[in-house]
This record gives C-alpha cells, sequence and structure tokens, in this order.
C-alpha cells in the first residue's frame, strides 16, 4: 500500500496506543505523515573522543572504556546509581536519577558511552547517557549523522521519545527506497537543483554524509516554501478577478482636506495615496498592506483615502484593535476635519461635512441609535470604532472602504464578518505600525500589494535610546526630575500588574507607590489593561491633558497614545521584552518638536541574546531594522501576530528566519507557474492543484480575507 495511505496504526512498532498518541500529539495518520516529521538536529556518530580529549559541554560524545565501579544512593524513588568510566586516558562520572533499576552494568565490559557531558567539581559528568555493550553495538550506531526528533512529555511518557520515533522511520526506509510519487515537477527539480523526493525523505532521516543532509533539508524547505507561495499567489490571481467598486474622483473634500493641512506631506505620503488611489479606481478589489513605522502619518494616508471614497459616494470605516487606539483615530481624524469642514460650507459645498463617529464597546444604547440610523441611510461617512463594528446591528447603506489597523489583533472570522454584508467586497487596506520583515511580509501578506511609507514627517529627531541596569535608578531619577522642570512628561512601563514572587520583577503596584515616594512634588496616573475602559481613559485623559507628569503603565500604552509633549520613555526590566514592544513603547515618545529619550533598565546579569537586543535598541531607530533582527535572534513563531495571522500551511522544515533566499527562489518558481497558468488547469501543473488540496487549503475558505 502507498505509504502516503498507510495507516501509521498498522507500522511496524507503533499499534493503536502509540497510534492515537501520534495522532493526537503530532496529527500523524499515514506512514507518510510520520515520514513528514523530520529531525531537528543531528549528531555525528562517527567520532570516537577520549575523555582527556573532552573540551566542549554543548557537544555530544562518544566514549569506548570500561565500568571501574559503581554504587546506588538512597531508596525508593530517590534512589541514584552513580558509576565510574575509564578509557585509558581518564575517568568520568556516569549519574542516572531514574531507571536506576533497569542499569546493568558489568566490571570488565567494553562499553560505547554517549552522551553530553558537564563539568562538576572539576570531573566530567553524564546524566543519563546510552551505554551499550561493545558486542551489541551495530556499523549503523557509530557511522554518519544520528537524527533527533521532537517529542512531547504525553509521548515521552508513552516510550515514544527520539530513539523510538527514529526505529519507526527506519522501519519504513525499505518501502520508502522502493519511491513515492514526487509533489514537484522534474523541470523545477532540474532548473533549482533540487533532490527528488525519495531521495530527500531517505537523507533526511538517515543522511550519508554532512552534505547529503543539507541537500535533503533544502528540498524539503523548498518543497514547502514553495507551496505557501503557490497558494498565496494563486489566492492573489484570484482577487485581481474580483470586480471593485470604481473611485475614480479626486474630490472637494480631498483637495480641500490637502490645502487645510498646516504641513507638507512627505512625499513617502505622497506616493502611497498615489498607489492607493491606482487601486481604488481601477475596477478591482484592493487589498493592500500599508506598513509604516511609528509616527510616520499612517492616520493622515487612512484618513485622505477615506475621504477619496467619500467623495465617490462611499462610506468608509477604520477598524482599531483596543478602545484607546480607536479614540485616538477618532481624535485625529476630528482635529484634521474641523478646519476642512469649516472650509467646505464657506465654499457652499452640496455637502458641507465630513461626518465622522467613533462606535467602542463603551458607546451606549442611546449613543447607538442614532448612529445605526446614520449608517443605513448614508449620512455617517467614516465610522472608527474596535470588535463593536463586527456586531450585527451595525449595517452600511454603501461601504466601499474597510481600513484595518494592526490586523494581526483581530481573528480572520471577525474580519469576514464586516464585509459579508456588502453586495460587493469592499476594498480592503490593511495598516500596521510593526514593520514586517521582508520574508514574513511574503508570506504572512504574501497576497497582498504592499505600501511603505519610509520617511518620517521633517523636524522629528531621532529618540536617543540608552541603557541602564537597575542599580543605576537614581540617576534615572534625578534625569527624570530634570525633564518634568523643563515642562515635559515621562512614561514609566513596566512588564507587570502585581508582584509575581517567581519572577524578581518589579511589579506596577510597587512602582507606582515608589514613583509617589520619589516625586511627590509631581501628578502621577496609572493605567494597565485590567482597569475598567472609563476608569483608563480618565487616567490617559489627564496625562494627555498635562494634568498629570508622568503615567505609570503596562503595555496597554504600546499603541495609540499621542503626547506631544512626552519625551522621556522608561521601560522598567526592559529584558522581559521584546524588540518590537521595545521599539512600539519606543514610539510613545519623540512626538514632538523636543529632544526625546528612551531609558532601558536591566538587570545586571543578561544572557547574550538580551545583550544583543538592547545593542541593537541603543543603535538604530529603524523599525525595519530592528524587525529584520527580531526575526533572526527569536524566530518567526514568537513573533507578534504570527499564530493568529497564520500561514497557509504549517511549516515542518523551514524557517522564515534564516531560509530567506529559498523563499524568493520558491516564490519566484511559483509565480512563474501560475503567470502561465493562473488556475493551475494545464496537465503538467494538475499535480501542483492535487497537492494543495492535499494540504487542504480549502478546507476552510479563510484566506479570501485579507
Amino acid at each position: 500500500m502507498e505509504l502516503s495511505y498507510r495507516d501509521i496504526t498498522y507500522c511496524k512498532n507503533v499499534g493503536a496506543k502509540r497510534a492515537d498518541i501520534l495522532r493526537s500529539e503530532l496529527g500523524v495518520r499515514t506512514a507518510m505523515d510520520m515520514l513528514r516529521q523530520y529531525p531537528y538536529k543531528y549528531i555525528d556518530r562517527s567520532r570516537f573522543y577520549r575523555i582527556a580529549e573532552i573540551a566542549d559541554e554543548d557537544t555530544y560524545v562518544q566514549i569506548v572504556g570500561e565500568v571501574t565501579e559503581w554504587h546506588t544512593i538512597g531508596i525508593g524513588k530517590a534512589q541514584r546509581l552513580s558509576a565510574t568510566f575509564n578509557d585509558g586516558s581518564h575517568q568520568c562520572e556516569l549519574v542516572w536519577f531514574k531507571g536506576v533499576q533497569y542499569v546493568k552494568l558489568a566490571k570488565g565490559v567494553k562499553y560505547l558511552l554517549f552522551g553530553k557531558p558537564s563539568r562538576f567539581n572539576h570531573t566530567y559528568n553524564f546524566v543519563h547517557p546510552d551505554l551499550t555493550p561493545w558486542n551489541k553495538v551495530t556499523p549503523e550506531m557509530t557511522q554518519g549523522l544520528e537524527p533527533y526528533y521532537n517529542t512531547t512529555e504525553k509521548m515521552k511518557k508513552s516510550g515514544l521519545n527520539s530513539k523510538v520515533m527514529r526505529s519507526i522511520i527506519a522501519e519504513l526506509l525499505p518501502d520508502l527506497r522502493m519511491g513515492v510519487p514526487d509533489t514537484m515537477g522534474m523541470d523545477i527539480l532540474q532548473q533549482y537543483r533540487l533532490m527528488p523526493l525519495t531521495e530527500a525523505l531517505v537523507n533526511v532521516h538517515f543522511p550519508r554524509d554532512t552534505q547529503s543532509m543539507q541537500n535533503a533539508r533544502a528540498r524539503l524547505k523548498f518543497e514547502e516554501l514553495f507551496f505557501i507561495q503557490l497558494q498565496i499567489l494563486r489566492q492573489m490571481k484570484r482577487r485581481e478577478m474580483n470586480e471593485g467598486f470604481r473611485m475614480p474622483l479626486v474630490g472637494s473634500r480631498f483637495h480641500s482636506l490637502y490645502k487645510s493641512l498646516p504641513f507638507e506631506l512627505t512625499n513617502a505620503q505622497k506616493r502611497v495615496i498615489r498607489e492607493i488611489h491606482e487601486d481604488l479606481k481601477s475596477g478591482r478589489q484592493m487589498n493592500r498592506l500599508l506598513q509604516g513605522d511609528v509616527g510616520s502619518g499612517k492616520t493622515l494616508v487612512a484618513l485622505m483615502c477615506c475621504l477619496l471614497a467619500v467623495d465617490n459616494g462611499y462610506q468608509t470605516c477604520i477598524m482599531a484593535p483596543t478602545e484607546i487606539l480607536a479614540n485616538q483615530h477618532y481624535e485625529t481624524l476630528k482635529k484634521f476635519l474641523e478646519p476642512l469642514n469649516e472650509q467646505l460650507h464657506m465654499n457652499n459645498e452640496e455637502a458641507p461635512y465630513v461626518n465622522v463617529a467613533l462606535l467602542t464597546g463603551s458607546t451606549t444604547k442611546k449613543q447607538r441609535e442614532p448612529l445605526h440610523a446614520g449608517l443605513r441611510d448614508g449620512q455617517i461617512h467614516i465610522l472608527i470604532g474596535t470588535h463593536a463594528l463586527l456586531e450585527d446591528e451595525v449595517q452600511w447603506r454603501n461601504l466601499g472602504l474597510v481600513i484595518i489597523d494592526e490586523q494581526h489583533r483581530f481573528g480572520v472570522a471577525q474580519r469576514a464578518r464586516l464585509w459579508s454584508k456588502n453586495t460587493m467586497p469592499p476594498h480592503v487596506l490593511v495598516m500596521t505600525a510593526t514593520p514586517i520583515p521582508r520574508t514574513l511580509a511574503m508570506t504572512l501578506y504574501g497576497d497582498l500589494q504592499v505600501s511603505i511609507i519610509d520617511e518620517l514627517p521633517p523636524g522629528r529627531k531621532p529618540v536617543h535610546t540608552v541603557h541602564y541596569s537597575l542599580q543605576r535608578r537614581a540617576q534615572v531619577y534625578s534625569f527624570i526630575h530634570q525633564q518634568i522642570e523643563q515642562g515635559r512628561q515621562v512614561y514609566v512601563v513596566y512588564p507587570l500588574i502585581k508582584e509575581n514572587e517567581k519572577m524578581d520583577l518589579q511589579d506596577l503596584q510597587n512602582g507606582y507607590n515608589e514613583l509617589c515616594e520619589a516625586f511627590p512634588e509631581y501628578r502621577i496616573s496609572m493605567v494597565h489593561g485590567q482597569m475598567k475602559a472609563a476608569d483608563k481613559d480618565i487616567q490617559m485623559q489627564r496625562f494627555a491633558s498635562g494634568e498629570t507628569q508622568i503615567l505609570v503603565a503596562t503595555t496597554v500604552i504600546e499603541v495609540g497614545v499621542n503626547v506631544p509633549n512626552a519625551t522621556v520613555m522608561v521601560i522598567q526590566n526592559a529584558e522581559r521584552f521584546g524588540l518590537s514592544q521595545l521599539h512600539q513603547l519606543r514610539g510613545r515618545v519623540g512626538r514632538g518638536a523636543d529632544q526625546s529619550y528612551c531609558l532601558l533598565l536591566t538587570d545586571m546579569e543578561l544572557s547574550n541574546e538580551t545583550r544583543k537586543r538592547m545593542d541593537i535598541m541603543v543603535a538604530t531607530n529603524d523599525g525595519f531594522r530592528i524587525a529584520e533582527a527580531d526575526l533572526q535572534l527569536r524566530g518567526p513563531g514568537d513573533l507578534e501576530g504570527t499564530q493568529q495571522s497564520g500561514l497557509p500551511f504549517e511549516l515542518h522544515i523551514a524557517n522564515l528566519s534564516t531560509d530567506g533566499q529559498l523563499l524568493e527562489l520558491a516564490r519566484h518558481a511559483a509565480k512563474e507557474i501560475l503567470d502561465a497558468d493562473p488556475m493551475l488547469t494545464d496537465e503538467r501543473n494538475k499535480m501542483y492543484k492535487h497537492r494543495l488540496d492535499v494540504l487542504r487549503i480549502e478546507a476552510h475558505n479563510w484566506a479570501d480575507i485579507s
């Protein structure tokens, strides 16, 4: 039976119980699923060490020698076994804390010792090493690279450790070597010099040598990335065929706002508005991603795009993930629209206003009734809101443009509800202030056109960032005092709300109390995510109006807070934050004409990775450089939003943080195929369509949503 259809239950070394665990823990249902569980590392078993040669505690070694003595310590579950192992050059200690009763030792017997050494009291120790009598060592155990597989705690408790996974896969090799249908055509294999699938699967699990292993992994990574790109670009081709509302007119509202601005738009803002208008007037549905670093002017671009839609007779909405951000957008738009509405009124325009409204969870029932009516009759032109926009009661007369801010914070199904009420899908503009590395943009947003505001408004000074240890808090407080005396305001951000005994971090409440003692002459506000929205807004407004000089907060202020007079951002225990979060928090200052500062306070003792994060923050204000560094340091799985936004299918072997070059090649290969055959109907491309179906990309039609 073909491996793709062979139930894992009936594979050797599996059985019903293990099959259930493999299905529930790894999603393994067939023999081919098992072969697609790739090793996460390899250990070279071809080299033999002498104990005297060991120099690196992070390297697995194998040594031939004898057990000279052993003894057990303790009783019952606390019992452990300690043994002395000698290879003639030196001796080391072996220790077992579990399964002591299963360890059988004998003097005068030659053993193969395999494990990772650690140094204790000037002696190397091996904890739970593999110890095999030399007469039972097979050639496979000491030749080439030994694969290691990821397992879960539940798997280990049932005996499904890496060694057993390896044995299950080894039993499938004879059938595998007979050949499996390839998922990629010979033309691609030859063009990109890729191994056939059969050869790649054999060598990814049991490679002949390092080069064979690398070639096998490259082939399998390319395949994963190729089908992700094929699905993304195929969806893009479908979207290009979607009819969209035509918005060719650049009308009086747009021109009046442009003329009323007290400053000149940056060249980047002008370019992005032109790109968006080209989409709006094309007759095809727009699906565009707008990237812009903190403070680059995305909100103004969004407003001008709304006015393009309103001038063409359509309603628009801006959906934000939090009430704070929604309120911020609302206040910003009102500020820009006041002089515009006055100008329109003076010119006796037919519609002497642009009506903007706000809908959030805090909007009362009494306020909602006229708001809903205004949406239905078209009197409300722009609606700004949170998840409340998704409610069934929200009905539009003619919704033509949807702008989603920080869309990774919304579930896909939630976003779908926003325009499922329309007869025709509205144009969609997705905005993010979190710069996205190129490799992530090509996967998470690879089916969208991309516009980038890569220029800050004139007069903005880069935020000066400094890294201090917590021991220098007195110096930091002195600096805060100086800034407040000059009329400025200060943010102080903490990673926790209440004290956690397991983490040696200063919590928000304690920090607030300490700051009140340190600065008794100043007024201090406190904001965190567990406060009621109304209380939070009161505290934010006190700070925004200048009534309070210091705002103590958690990351609730990461987005949506705009206080130009705030010039200092102090981040307590900055080691607890990722690069992206640190950059977003730093973006809360530097929004006025005065020089601003970001002070990163950490413990003295830092890991290498944490120190790199601090060094990057000090070295640059460029969000795109920071995002690339974040991807390299943490990998894509940890970056905000990647799990919820989601890839078309799961990655088993490719890594977006390290395989950027392969991703470029895979995207190019997919694009070439789809340019010639957008629907994959040609006979030679049916294999690709079949593979996409196998990957169940049509199971939920989420891909139709930006």
